[in-house]
């Protein structure tokens, strides 16, 4: 009798194949049903699938801390493995998680079951730097010594971390250097892949470090004698001078890991546009965009945000409204970045159409969102406008006004010349006013000739900031408009007194991807001669159609032709003369500065934009400015 040998079947979830189960689940909804089944049927204590249960809870990007705790309490004996991935999911988690990661640690400890390893102590090391737990640290460091794991290099470089982050650089550079040392990184030929990437990254943390002391002549001096570098180490390098005001610097270092062949990634590019944004390069940034199309680098919200930021701020709001409605996704960061960049652009109208349909489309603004629509309001004098924003922001949003928002307010009743309304508007706001209040003020005071509170506020700004020199400038620039040189002069000892240096005027232009910069009566360009000789030429070109230097601007005390002197080299016209003889005909010029425009500057480049049929584009401290054929976008309101 013929008879069929069969092969027993085996359950999706016998034992067996728990394990691969786990593996397959996508989310923490599916891993639950899984898990459900093992203690359905007594299988909770298979320890390779009850560990894969943990470090999927644990660490997987669905991640369920609180789920994954449940699961460890369940375990039985827990193995160093799963010691290790609890602890690591919960230091990688919120504040409070990290402490319950350290009190596991110390129970890992005491129980004396299992010993921790070098897996176990990163994770301890970066919940103690995180919460400036140095004293615990040093005790954690002592375990480290105790269990002979001071020369693995992960574990060093948390320790180092842990010494930068509680600021004891001291200790940190000891450490540092001894291991270096130890193991001769400095010039040996590294064979182990783990110590090759291990002493990276010890390098890494020991450049983060001085970065985050602002410390960038030894940082440069460190990175410089680093034997191997990663994208990390760049990436640390160009955020930490961007962030920290070094601009052209972040840039440079951005072309120098270009040279070295190094790709930049997603870190890279979001860590240089706020630098190309600053000093308006346009090109480079169009390069920056190009490179993430080209390298399929997601462009999702934070990226998009730059991207838009980058082109408001280099002047081309047109390609920021393109690549804002390109983004997949819209939250309130993208929205208010387009925002922000159409108020600066002094696209009121615009802004607010934004505006409503961030509304239309469910998107709850942010007072970030409200710190960019007030601003528009504020550009183009729309006072009823900015008192309905600020009130739907404060009464029907729910949003707690922030001394930015105040300042908006303070700005749109200063430049509308609402000077009483703005003074009484500081002095009852809810929060202490800061210096950048008060400036608002001072200078809405300058611009209306209000001699008697813009002398009160400058004297509230010196007992504010005493060494800020913008308060000392704006109350002699008001004796002067008066002809008071008595108080200017005295304004100016006191200055002197007190060795406070008046911020010079400086403007940058891009060209074939490099930065110019110049500043007041700049000759230092390596095309001075023919810069001055072009000077020259708008001069007389200007003085053709009958243009006079405004020198009311001059607030110094000399005579007619030594303040149309003054005027004459302004950092912006040079920045301008420099444009017209390095560019073709009827191609845009892209100026930045640093200083508001003076009046005679903005009525000098209407000419000069009419005279050479050039579009140029100026970005001062506050907003936009386009001339062309002789007007100003701002319509002379700024």
């Amino acid at each position: 009798m013929n008879s069929t040998i069969c092969k027993p079947t085996i359950s999706p979830l016998h034992p067996s194949s728990l394990f691969p189960q786990i593996t397959l689940c996508k989310t923490i909804r599916d891993l639950k049903q899984v898990h459900a089944h093992m203690i359905k049927t007594a299988q909770i204590h298979d320890p390779l699938a009850a560990a894969e249960v943990l470090r999927f809870c644990a660490l997987s990007n669905d991640r369920n801390v609180e789920y994954a705790r449940k699961v460890f309490d369940q375990m039985r004996q827990p193995n160093c493995f799963s010691w290790n991935t609890i602890i690591r999911g919960l230091s990688e988690s919120n504040d409070d998680d990290n402490l319950l990661a350290f009190f596991l640690f110390c129970r890992m400890v005491c129980d004396g079951f299992v010993q921790p390893n070098q897996f176990t102590f990163p994770s301890v090391l970066k919940v103690c730097a995180r919460t400036a737990r140095i004293r615990e640290g040093k005790q954690v460091h002592g375990l480290v010594v105790k269990y002979g794991l001071d020369s693995d290099e992960f574990v060093v470089s948390n320790l180092v971390r842990l010494y930068v982050m509680c600021g004891i650089i001291e200790d940190a550079h000891v450490l540092f250097h001894r291991n270096v040392i130890e193991f001769g990184k400095g010039d040996a030929v590294m064979t182990n892949k783990r110590r090759d990437e291990g002493m990276v990254v010890l390098w890494n943390v020991m450049v983060d470090g001085y970065v985050r002391l602002g410390m960038f002549g030894a940082v440069r001096e460190l990175f410089d004698r680093m034997p191997q570098r990663s994208v990390v180490s760049w990436n640390v390098m160009i955020s930490g001078y961007a962030q920290n005001g070094f601009f052209k610097e972040a840039i440079e270092m951005f072309r120098e890991m270009q040279m070295e062949d190094v790709y930049p990634n997603y870190v890279t590019l979001v860590s240089v546009l706020p630098a190309i944004s600053r000093l308006g390069a346009l090109e480079l940034g169009k390069w920056v965009h190009l490179y993430a199309e080209k390298k399929e680098i997601d462009i999702d919200d934070v990226l998009g945000s730059a991207l838009v930021d980058m082109y408001s701020k280099c002047g081309s709001i047109e390609e920021a409204l393109q690549v804002f409605e390109r983004l997949p996704k819209k939250n309130a960061i993208t929205w208010s970045a387009v925002i922000g960049g159409l108020a600066m652009h002094g696209k009121a109208n615009d802004a607010i159409d934004y505006f409503s349909r961030m509304d239309r489309a469910g998107v709850t603004p942010s007072d970030v969102t409200y710190i960019g629509v007030l601003s528009a309001c504020s550009h183009a004098g729309l006072v009823d406008e900015g008192k309905y924003f600020f009130n739907h922001m404060v009464k029907v949003v729910g949003l707690e006004a922030r001394i930015d928002h105040y300042g908006c307010m303070v700005d749109l009743f200063g430049r509308a010349g609402l000077l009483e309304e703005a003074e009484k508007l500081i002095l009852n706001i809810p929060i202490k006013p800061d210096d950048v209040i008060w400036k608002a003020l001072l200078g809405a005071c300058k611009m209306y000739g209000n001699m008697e509170m813009g002398k009160r506020v400058a004297e509230k700004l010196m007992d504010m900031a005493p060494n800020d020199s913008g308060s000392y400038v704006a109350l002699s620039n008001i004796y002067a408009s008066s002809g008071n040189w008595e108080s200017v002069a005295e304004v100016r000892l006191t200055m002197k007194k007190m060795d406070i240096q008046k911020d010079p005027g400086c403007s940058w232009i891009e060209l074939d991807g490099e930065i110019h910069e110049f500043l007041v009566e700049d000759d230092s360009h390596h095309r001075a001669k023919e810069i001055l000789a072009m000077l020259e030429e708008i001069s007389n070109q200007l003085k053709l159609i009958g243009y006079r230097p405004n020198t009311a601007q001059v607030l110094l005390n000399m005579d007619e032709e030594e303040k149309e002197g003054a005027l004459h080299y302004h950092s912006e016209k040079i920045a301008v003369a420099f444009g017209l003889i390095s560019t073709s005909p009827h191609s845009p010029l892209r100026i930045v500065k640093n200083l508001r425009v003076c009046e005679d500057c903005h009525s000098s480049m209407k000419l000069i934009s009419k005279i050479y049929k050039r579009k140029i584009i100026v970005r001062d401290r506050k907003r936009f400015h386009h001339f062309e054929d002789g007007s100003c976008s701002c319509g002379d309101y700024w």
